[in-house]
């Protein structure tokens, strides 16, 4: 079956998407900080050893409006950073892909990695290796910016997981290269990883100022409603993205593929129960949320103040899981090639879709 016989199935998404109104002013300000970290070509012809992107290239991602829509209450500082370190995780994704993956170059991914390494310090003031390429430039450049006095607490824990975003490509590639596709209940784990899922409770808490109480940070409850969040991002993507990691970039860390492999089931067959796993763990989400964290935060006794802050970042969160559906299936990144309703797609990328109405507060 050719990927363009397969349907893929149009996911579920109970929150509404809500458009940040600094869009416009992230919208004509999208290209510079790409520039300037040296992440976008002044022509058509990248390098892998300079540019990342063309500007067509560039603005397929729509990365302002990925940003506006999952972070709709951020302010304008808290945009711009937020948009700047998407576009960091994309930059490196695609630079990795094209320096290593196509090219099946494993060792050259490893010292790659190694080094970058050196530009997620665990502790704040450390000395950083001069950069010798965007990826660099981009990350030591964030490093000075990320982790202001109100945002300290984020060092060690987001530093952490963007390591082990940058060290589960090395894993990937190692996977394509071996053509060892990833068991079931081991991919799970790893999508977190390699999708960078691990830094999103960072972003919710930026966009909203709002952190998950520290009585019940740690709670098996909020591990798991963290859990299902994060794999929602990732595994909704693998759909989403099938065809450009699958059929163009000839990988095989996707779920559809590690479905079809672990079921003995057809490639359509497999997208179907991808689509089915990832409204599962939507589902998850939504009864942690509405049916498991009222009596948690009951029996932690938080008071009022902590179950506004708790409510806030919870909005938080579906907002940003909407905003990335909206993204998943907006943005002309996850088209076809040859996609004949890609002009419309990038036509009419900033028009978020109607989505069912977000449930009433329960903690407040």
């Amino acid at each position: 079956m050719t990927v363009h016989a397969i349907k893929l199935p149009i996911l579920r998404m109970p929150y509404p998407v809500r458009v940040n109104p600094h869009l416009p002013t992230l919208h004509e300000e999208t290209e510079n900080w790409a520039r300037e970290m040296g992440m976008l070509a002044s022509d058509e012809a990248p390098s892998a050893h300079r540019a990342v992107w063309t500007l067509s290239q560039f603005h397929a991602m729509a990365v302002d409006q990925l940003t506006a829509w999952a972070l709709p209450d951020a302010s304008l500082a808290d945009l711009r950073l937020n948009h700047q370190f998407n576009l960091w995780a994309l930059a490196w994704d695609d630079y990795f892909a094209s320096a290593f993956k196509k090219t099946g170059d494993l060792a050259g991914a490893q010292v790659f990695t190694a080094r970058l390494h050196a530009f997620l310090p665990p502790e704040p003031g450390a000395r950083l290796p001069e950069p010798t390429n965007a990826v660099e430039r981009g990350m030591a450049d964030l490093q000075q910016r990320l982790f202001p006095p109100r945002l300290a607490h984020w060092q060690q824990g987001l530093n952490r997981a963007l390591a082990r975003y940058i060290d589960a490509g090395v894993q990937e590639l190692a996977n394509s290269r071996a053509g060892r596709v990833p068991d079931l209940i081991e991919y799970a784990q790893f999508r977190r990883e390699s999708f960078a899922a691990y830094t999103a409770p960072y972003s919710v808490e930026l966009s909203t100022g709002a952190r998950i109480p520290e009585q019940i940070r740690h709670s098996r409850t909020v591990g798991a409603l963290l859990d299902a969040f994060m794999d929602y991002m990732g595994l909704a993507n693998d759909i989403a993205s099938y065809q450009r990691e699958v059929h163009d970039e000839h990988d095989v860390n996707n779920l559809v593929i590690v479905l079809e492999t672990s079921l003995g089931i057809t490639v359509q067959e497999a997208m179907h129960a991808a689509a089915d796993l990832v409204t599962a763990r939507l589902r998850h989400f939504e009864h942690l949320a509405q049916s498991e964290l009222p009596p948690l935060v009951q029996r932690a006794e938080l008071n009022r103040g902590e179950r506004i802050e708790l409510e806030v970042w919870l909005r938080g969160a579906c907002s940003f899981l909407a905003g990335l559906h909206a993204w998943y299936t907006g943005a002309p990144r996850y088209a076809p090639a040859d996609d004949p309703f890609q002009e419309q797609r990038t036509s009419h990328a900033g028009i978020p879709r109607h989505h069912e109405v977000l449930t009433r507060s329960t903690y407040a």
